[in-house]
């Protein structure tokens, strides 16, 4: 069992998303990407009742062990919130976050939060597939008991169907010879593994840039596994339903198709927007934390 919570995962802009919550004592806010339970942890220690939600499994087993554990301490050590009083967990995908919500009497809720960005455990331990630096089962399925996984698409899919994603979801510019490699390399044998799709990728770009050759590949086998899109744009609509006049929505994305998508539903409900520009890792976080260099957030208000 992982104990150290940065082992889990190093919550992106901490203090500065929890800041755009906004949080006022006693009122209830709903942390939609729980992951190591960073953010969640930070909403709880300034008086915020919270709805802890994630996809992964791992994730929640992680963070019910976490604040089981801290709950076991004097309460000088522990804080003053307590476990199924100020916080519940809960396992979903946030594209169901009005019903999750409901569930657990959270159907008014002051604030919410995305951080649409993997944990670091996912990236570097859960052994599924999302690094192209390890040799990993090509899975990349952020709920384990969902049933297509990226070896599946990468073995069964058209070639027409993976220069669409490739094309759609990454905009990597080789996707079309990619898509041919793939298809040509799994007629010979299937493709198993991550470093299978690796060499591939690199015998088929055309163009070498600073980012590594199968980044964006990976990248669009993720969002297609997981719907990705979709579902923040349900969760997004789902977040505008439950949150109160003058709540706050936080979202932190990672690539520009999710910024785009915030801030296409941003104009579409009318939001009022908080931060003109997005808020970025400053340089220190970065030094820290580099996988935080990418981060957006964007901080809304509902009127």
């Amino acid at each position: 069992m992982i104990r150290n919570q940065d082992a889990f995962h190093t919550s992106v802009l901490l203090q500065k998303a929890v800041d755009g919550l906004n949080v006022k004592p006693g009122r209830k806010y709903i942390d939609a990407t729980l992951g190591g339970g960073g953010h969640t942890e930070e909403i709880l220690k300034r008086g915020g009742i919270v709805l802890g939600i994630d996809i992964d499994q791992d994730a929640v087993d992680y963070v019910r062990e976490k604040f089981k554990v801290q709950s076991s301490l004097p309460r000088r050590q522990a804080g003053k919130f307590k476990v199924n009083k100020d916080l519940f967990i809960a396992q979903g995908n946030f594209a169901d976050l009005k019903n999750i919500a409901k569930k657990y009497n959270f159907d008014l809720v002051a604030g919410i939060l995305f951080d649409l960005g993997m944990s670091s455990y996912q990236i570097d331990k859960s052994t599924r597939g999302f690094s192209f630096l390890r040799d990993e089962s090509l899975d990349m399925r952020m709920d384990k008991s969902e049933d297509i996984t990226a070896e599946y698409i990468i073995n069964h899919k058209p070639k027409e169907y993976l220069y669409e994603i490739f094309t759609k979801f990454s905009e990597e510019l080789d996707s079309g010879s990619i898509a041919e490699a793939i298809v040509s390399a799994r007629a010979l044998k299937p493709i198993k593994t991550t470093q299978d799709l690796v060499r591939i990728i690199m015998s088929a770009k055309k163009r070498v840039g600073q980012q590594h050759e199968a980044t964006k590949v990976f990248q669009a086998l993720r969002i297609a596994v997981n719907d990705e899109l979709e579902n923040l744009l349900q969760g997004l609509e789902d977040a505008y339903q439950l949150l109160q006049e003058g709540g706050r929505l936080v979202v932190i994305s990672f690539h520009s198709l999710e910024d785009r998508r915030v801030k296409l539903q941003g104009r579409e409900k009318g939001w009022h927007l908080i931060t003109k520009k997005p808020i970025i890792a400053d340089y220190q976080e970065i030094l820290k934390n580099p996988r935080s260099r990418s981060a957006k957030m964007r901080i809304f208000e509902k009127v």
